[in-house]
């Protein structure tokens, strides 16, 4: 049988099969052999080919084949550096929650969730969440990010999951496809999937006040279907964002903005570091191309991973 996993809790995994039936699911032992590096061998998305079995009075899948991805969003594991998490696979696009603070998104985060996507070719929609919260200051701020990517070419919405602003917007683009959520825990995930499709009721817990973060309400990456058309994908709270098997030397290519100058640098193997003759140096000293994304591809080069939480970083952002 064929069918596409659903959820996965590490252990087993809910499939959906064409006919529309679920079944439980474990995998081959073989399949944690075969040289795959992912703390999760199958991953929410998948397709996969799986047999039925009986065991007693219970009906299991067995899962023997893992079809071809078409893309999947992956992150170094958090406690195995030299392993990766597959986040979710077979995307058509993917929605960054952010919020200005309770909990703060800083730019370094959004940037490497970006240059990942954009290196397993899956768009991405930033969504600026509680747009209802915030003093006119803060919605300037909010407007001057926002405006920061579009420039760059991504979709932004400025939107409140609370109040419902935007939420067609949102549902519009979703129509006829299968969405990742994504962002930190607090940014409001699973109160906007709520507000999209009320009938799921997925739990929402209130921020930390004593850290100002999110508590974990999804603990399992989990597919779902949805009353208009779409699928939807809803994620656990992602703290940090570690890119993964990157030579220094393409980590630009994904940056947008730099990959349209590249071509206008000296040199053709150019880095953007300390080359003379750079077109991102300079368009970097003329204005038009962001402080806060450069120091961001700064990090990356430097293969430093959880700096955006610094107190410095903070300030400058």
């Amino acid at each position: 049988m064929v069918g596409t996993v659903y959820k996965s809790t590490g252990s087993w995994y809910t499939v959906k099969a064409k006919d529309g039936s679920f079944y439980e699911c474990r995998i081959k032992g073989k399949f944690r052999i075969k040289g795959i590096k992912s703390t999760n061998p199958v991953a929410v998305g998948d397709w996969v080919q799986f047999e039925i079995e009986t065991i007693g009075d219970d009906t299991i899948g067995i899962i023997h084949k893992i079809e071809d991805r078409k893309n999947y969003i992956i992150r170094k594991s958090v406690n195995l550096s030299k392993q990766t998490h597959i986040i979710a696979s077979n995307l058509d696009q993917v929605f960054l929650l952010i919020t200005l603070n309770n909990p703060t998104t800083y730019t370094i985060f959004i940037d490497r969730f970006l240059v990942t996507a954009e290196a397993y070719d899956i768009p991405v929609v930033l969504l600026f969440n509680k747009t209802d919260s915030y003093s006119e200051e803060e919605l300037d701020e909010v407007k001057f990010l926002a405006n920061l990517y579009r420039e760059i070419g991504y979709t932004c919405i400025g939107i409140s999951a609370k109040t419902g602003k935007n939420i067609d917007k949102v549902k519009e683009l979703m129509t006829g496809k299968v969405s990742m959520f994504s962002g930190h825990s607090g940014v409001g995930k699973s109160t906007l999937i709520n507000k999209i499709e009320p009938q799921l009721d997925i739990k929402t817990a209130e921020i930390s006040s004593q850290h100002l973060q999110g508590q974990h309400t999804t603990t399992f990456a989990e597919m779902f279907d949805l009353t208009f058309d779409a699928k939807i994908i809803d994620t656990p709270g992602i703290k940090g964002f570690g890119i993964f098997d990157m030579e220094a030397s393409e980590i630009g290519d994904y940056f947008p903005e730099f990959f349209k100058l590249k071509r206008d640098c000296k040199f053709n193997n150019c880095i953007h570091m300390d080359e003379p003759k750079c077109a991102v140096k300079e368009a970097l000293e003329a204005g038009t191309v962001s402080w806060s994304r450069y120091r961001s591809y700064v990090q990356m080069i430097a293969g430093e991973d959880e700096g955006y939480r610094m107190d410095d970083y903070a300030e400058k952002k």
